[in-house]
């Protein structure tokens, strides 16, 4: 059964769309499978034998440690999106894992070794993977440029904008978000203390433009975030 779940999962993502059938076939044969649930951590950069994940179903956050032991929120991973060793660099000196958000995510996975092998016999998915690992650290780079330029609330309402965009079930310019986040995990997203998310987020529920609990985030019009 996991033979023909990764056969879709992978058929699915636009990055192997130019494989044929019996290219992915082949891929399926270095490709792990793992389904986890909420809390669970499942990927390590301090690993001794480096992979490449692709996220098929949940949420994931990536967390970094610094040389203090200091947590914080580096990226939030969705349906779709590839996270690990990305650069293909294992020397990678960053501590950082990965945690479940949702209530169970289904991940594909390579070996680091395997998939390098992948992308010399077939250049034009190494073009398509230098094209979208680009297009990450693009956003990561206009991510935190947000950071440097705009004050706590402007970033907040970024934030949902974009998480909006991405997740929300739209009814007009109504939009109904999962929240698989916790306020803390929002301040750490926005780079501000949980005192000031927590207060900027009452500030907008006392204005009615945003109703705020555990299980979703309700906007009655984005336009007006």
């Amino acid at each position: 059964m996991y033979e023909d779940l990764k056969y879709w999962y992978l058929r699915d993502h636009k990055l192997f769309r130019t494989l044929s059938y019996s290219q992915i076939k082949q891929l399926c044969i270095i490709t792990g499978f793992k389904k986890a649930s909420k809390g669970e951590i499942i990927y390590f950069s301090t690993s001794d034998v480096p992979r490449i994940f692709l996220l098929k179903k949940g949420n994931i956050k990536i967390v970094a440690i610094d040389d203090d032991g200091n947590e914080t929120i580096k990226d939030i991973i969705q349906k779709g999106d590839l996270f690990g060793e990305l650069t293909l660099e294992s020397d990678n000196k960053n501590e950082e894992y990965a945690k479940v958000l949702s209530d169970d995510v289904a991940i594909c996975s390579f070996l680091m070794s395997d998939f390098e092998d992948l992308l010399l016999r077939n250049p034009t998915l190494a073009l398509s993977y230098t094209k979208f690992v680009g297009l990450k650290m693009k956003r990561i780079k206009n991510s935190y440029a947000n950071l440097i330029s705009k004050d706590a609330k402007t970033r907040l309402c970024q934030f949902l904008k974009d998480w909006a965009e991405q997740e929300g079930v739209r009814d007009g310019n109504a939009v109904t978000i999962e929240n698989y986040l916790t306020q803390n995990d929002i301040a750490q997203i926005i780079c501000t203390s949980r005192q000031t998310a927590t207060q900027l987020l009452n500030e907008m529920e006392t204005k009615n433009l945003l109703s705020y609990n555990r299980k979703e985030i309700m906007i009655p019009d984005i336009t007006k975030i």
